[in-house]
């Protein structure tokens, strides 16, 4: 496991149970298997395990995340961890999540980590809804708080089943420097209150 340490272990966003499994397969997702986004759901959030937190050391957070392709231009804000051990989501859809105990905008190595509900209660479905069309080579742009605007390609779209997320790598705060970007997809499990399964989109700069 990576610097991140247990914390990987302990962190997924609001609508992801925690669990490592298999790594699904690389190749983007197929569209035969996401269903279209339902109404606004529950925003339950299963239990997890404790963990010591890293120190926050990153200084210029990224604050705004704009996928042209899709015509995606949203806010960023700085999130940390619920009681529960979860990371943190804005409640609002609109409004995506930067994980403030990795990597920041300005990181030269790490994941840079960023998420977002794809729908709750009382918001309209939100603009990561569609993140499951965008394909390689797509353009996203970061733009941090000193203004710096940083550009990344898409390397890989992939959906996976929540039990086989391989989180240690997602939350890596050594390697090469790359882009996460997560939200729910695939079927809507109204007997849990969750989505099955994560949309997962990794750019690099």
């Amino acid at each position: 496991m990576t610097a991140c340490g247990a914390v990987c272990a302990a962190l997924l966003i609001a609508c992801t149970p925690v669990g490592v499994g298999e790594v699904a397969t690389s190749t983007p997702p197929d569209d035969s298997l996401i269903a279209p986004s339902p109404a606004p759901t529950s925003t339950l959030r299963p239990a997890t395990k404790p963990a010591e937190l890293p120190p926050v050391s990153s200084s210029v957070p990224p604050v705004r995340l704009r996928i042209l392709d899709l015509g995606i231009d949203m806010p960023v804000v700085g999130v940390g961890v619920e009681s529960t051990g979860q990371m943190q989501l804005p409640e609002d859809p609109s409004v995506a999540g930067w994980y403030r105990y990795g990597p920041d905008a300005a990181s030269t190595a790490g994941m840079t980590m960023l998420a977002a509900h794809v729908d709750a209660v009382g918001y309209p479905i939100g603009p990561l809804s569609r993140l499951r069309e965008l394909r390689a080579g797509a353009v996203i742009e970061t733009t941090a708080s000193d203004g710096h605007v940083r550009s990344w390609t898409l390397e890989s779209l992939t959906l996976y089943e929540k039990s086989a997320l391989p989180i240690g790598e997602l939350f890596a705060r050594d390697g090469a420097p790359a882009l996460v970007i997560i939200t729910c997809g695939g079927p809507f499990d109204s007997t849990t209150g969750h989505y099955r399964d994560n949309v997962v989109a990794i750019a690099r700069p």
